[in-house]
């Protein structure tokens, strides 16, 4: 076993003495009875957890039970993520699953100790935020097409910076440099702060990232945005075109926020949580903290969020082979 892989295991070991112990079975009817613990599978103050504290904040109401937030940090996520997945399927434990946890991570990570497809219940989507594509204002292309042509005439030489390998951002340029077919040297870089500050510098050419941390450098002047991910323009940025308007369909994604459970979880019970999810998104106040965050609300089933993940999980593990793409 590499030293990466004992120390996750070591991780999640700890992890999992720390999680309440299972009560016995109950009537689900009856559900819930006690707090429920939402594990948050990174570190508090990013965008997942902020999502994830607005909505236990909000399903509290709806359930009659405290949503206690749990952060469970590290491995880019997967650790949390088996938490959840290897937690008493009682309701009392269940988590957030973002478009890393559950699409990317799965693609390009060999061996998890989880399959997201079969060992999580899906309880729906509560927002989506769109991801974007930045280049740096000093390069001559304004338009998508000019971008296109500038990087095929010089093809190898300009960079993009990401996250690190695996990441979102690294797998967005994996998806625009195969799809227009011209190299571009990727830069992984140990998170999106670096990425984006080296951007800004010139350093870096491209840059790809979601919608959030990017935007106050484009309203700047600091980076152009050449494309977003969402399904109609954004009023933030009306003349910036969406991927699909350009026929990128591989870059058409948005990186989501959504609530999982084992999967044993009765359906009654994953009902109750969805139930409570929906009336908290409909709430005009919620919908307007999740809007300052750029998230969009979707609130959708428990049926189309599992679908949702597996079509954005098969168009990942594509762009992972296609790119050749390794991570241990």
């Amino acid at each position: 076993m590499s030293h990466t892989r004992a120390a996750c295991a070591l991780a999640f070991t700890a992890a999992l003495a720390f999680l309440p112990t299972a009560a016995p079975a109950q009537d689900s009817a009856n559900y819930p009875t006690k707090p429920v613990t939402m594990v948050v599978p990174f570190a508090a103050g990013g965008t997942t957890d902020v999502v994830a504290r607005i909505m236990a904040d909000a399903m509290r109401a709806h359930l009659g039970q405290p949503i206690i937030i749990d952060n469970r940090g590290g491995a880019g996520g997967t650790i949390g993520t088996a938490v959840i997945a290897k937690a008493p399927a009682d309701g009392y434990i269940i988590g957030m699953g973002t478009a890393s946890t559950l699409a990317i991570n799965p693609a390009v990570y060999k061996n998890l100790s989880f399959d997201v497809v079969k060992d999580l219940a899906y309880v729906g989507n509560v927002a989506a935020v769109p991801n974007i594509m930045t280049i740096h204002p000093s390069l001559a292309p304004k338009t998508m097409p000019e971008l296109i042509a500038y990087v095929k005439a010089n093809d190898g030489k300009l960079t993009y910076g990401s996250a690190g390998n695996g990441s979102v951002s690294h797998l967005m340029g994996e998806q625009f440099r195969l799809a227009i077919k011209a190299d571009i040297t990727h830069v992984p870089y140990r998170g999106v702060g670096p990425a984006l500050n080296d951007a800004i510098g010139g350093q870096i050419q491209i840059m790809y990232d979601n919608l959030p941390s990017t935007l106050p450098q484009v309203e700047g002047g600091k980076l152009r945005a050449m494309a977003v991910s969402s399904t109609q323009r954004l009023p933030a940025l009306p003349d910036v075109p969406t991927f699909r308007e350009l026929k990128l369909d591989d870059l058409d994604w948005m990186a989501f926020f959504g609530i999982v459970a084992p999967a044993a979880t009765p359906q009654p019970i994953i009902k109750k949580l969805n139930d409570a999810m929906v009336k908290a998104l409909a709430d005009p106040g919620l919908r307007k903290k999740l809007a300052d965050q750029q998230a969009i609300v979707v609130g959708n089933s428990p049926e189309a969020f599992k679908a949702e993940v597996v079509q954005n999980l098969q168009r990942f593990k594509r762009a992972v082979t296609a790119a050749n793409i390794r991570v241990e």
